[in-house]
């Protein structure tokens, strides 16, 4: 690639957010192609499918297959594919795939899963160190699950709504609960997003940028806390404050 500074060309080496379409084939129906990055695309295809609400289980998972190229990945699951499918093209980048924006039975979070503001601000640095992706070249979304004290796990994809199917497909695989955890995301928080969080029982959603408004009622309606425009010293709460603990509150 050149590069262009102060009047003059230099050339650099490409280093580009990598991007593929990976077509998904379950019980031997092609049923989606996702767009995103091909790095672990074990953990981007277990989760889809967990958010989509067809496994629950890791046990569930009966084969899960992925090409070398990254653009093929055959699954088996216990249990059927539904019958009729309707997608819905999600508003992340690459042009995303669901079929529902229920994205199977919510789970509300423990009642006194709650948060400090300290801890998202500290939570949402640590996630910003950890994005080695986003810091070699951006153009990359990132995405964790934490519990209030530590990153439990951390996803980067250059679609926004992948980067939450790639946590809940580690958490499936890994065995661990997110039930009652926080979510940092960097990017926009829209109504599929929190469709999947309100399905991983998530306690709280935390961006660096703004939510919509749809995401702001799927929050309202499951319980989950929505904060966005994280920076500095700041946020603001647009669902759920009762998930912030504040100091004189």
């Amino acid at each position: 690639m050149l590069r262009y500074e102060k009047g003059e060309l230099h050339e650099m080496p490409d280093d580009w957010p990598t991007e593929r379409p990976i077509r998904l084939i379950v019980n031997g129906r092609e049923v989606a192609t996702l767009v995103g990055s091909p790095h672990e695309v074990r953990f981007l295809v277990a989760g889809f499918l967990r958010t989509q609400g067809w496994v629950r289980e890791a046990d569930d998972l009966l084969v899960v297959g992925v090409c070398e190229d990254s653009t093929e990945a055959v699954v088996r699951i216990r249990g059927e594919v539904p019958e009729r499918l309707v997608p819905v093209l999600t508003s992340g980048c690459g042009t995303g795939v669901s079929f529902t924006l229920a994205a199977g039975p919510a789970r509300r979070a423990p009642v006194e899963a709650r948060f400090t503001a300290e801890s998202i601000f500290a939570m949402m640095r640590e996630m910003g160190k950890v994005s080695e992706r986003y810091g070699r070249h951006g153009g990359i979304h990132s995405a964790a699950a934490s519990d209030g004290e530590r990153i439990l796990f951390h996803a980067e994809d250059i679609g926004r709504h992948n980067t939450i199917d790639r946590l809940a497909g580690r958490a499936l695989l890994g065995g661990v609960d997110l039930a009652g955890c926080m979510l940092l995301t960097s990017g926009r928080v829209s109504s599929e997003m929190a469709a999947k969080a309100a399905s991983l029982g998530v306690a709280l959603i935390a961006s660096r940028t703004s939510p919509t408004d749809m995401a702001v009622r799927i929050c309202g309606e499951n319980g989950i806390g929505l904060v966005g425009y994280v920076r500095g010293t700041s946020f603001r709460i647009a669902a759920c404050p009762e998930r912030v603990e504040l100091a004189g509150r």
